[in-house]
């Protein structure tokens, strides 16, 4: 009986550590994810304002189509918007979708955004007409992306509910993928998307074989 006793107490303490360490990490993933995010809308809108301002027409750095010298404009582009209704429109969904995909890490949401950006801007750049694109809308459709495949990529549970949760709740946004609406880049908004998927089926997490 002692010999009983004794093997069960350690693994009641090992089950609800599991459980501390659990809510310690979703916490500290909450603050990163808020810190992140608030980092990037504060970058976003201080370059809206001082090229209002200042008159320095940073736009010109976006993604020109089908020119070279268009190509590092891909890094620059989602940091650069057409006017503060422009930027305003982007903040609040890259703002909720951000939060939801830097829920898992700092790091894993820096590759994730970089993917993101790298997809939707090749995208861009290769298929949409000649001519200048800038914005965060492929970030907005590439968080979105990521947030409802993560999930299912990593057989989480608890991702799983949260990409049904973003689907039903922004399922909308897919329409924006659609040619068809003047002045909006389809391309970006499409190819972000399929960057978010790729990102979360790259970053997903491996699970270790057990040898029995």
């Amino acid at each position: 009986m002692g010999d009983y006793a004794t093997r069960l107490a350690p693994a009641g303490r090992s089950s609800g550590d599991r459980v501390k360490r659990r809510v310690v990490g979703l916490l500290t993933g909450a603050l990163g994810a808020v810190f992140v995010i608030m980092l990037l809308i504060v970058i976003e809108w201080a370059l809206e304002i001082a090229d209002y301002v200042l008159a320095l027409h940073l736009d010109q750095y976006g993604i020109i189509s089908h020119e070279v010298r268009g190509l590092p404009g891909i890094f620059a582009a989602p940091f650069l918007h057409a006017g503060f209704a422009h930027l305003m429109a982007n903040t609040v969904p890259l703002a909720i979708l951000g939060f939801l995909a830097a829920l898992r890490g700092v790091g894993r949401f820096a590759a994730a955004s970089l993917i993101v950006i790298v997809v939707s801007g090749l995208g861009v750049w290769f298929f949409s007409p000649p001519g200048l694109t800038v914005g965060a809308s492929g970030l907005v459709f590439g968080y979105f992306g990521y947030v409802v495949t993560r999930g299912l990529f990593d057989r989480h549970l608890l991702d799983i509910v949260l990409g049904v949760v973003v689907a039903a709740l922004y399922y909308s946004l897919i329409e924006g993928v659609l040619p068809g609406q003047p002045g909006i880049s389809w391309q970006g908004h499409l190819f972000g998307l399929i960057g978010g998927v790729l990102a979360a089926w790259t970053l997903r997490r491996r699970r270790r074989r057990e040898i029995a």
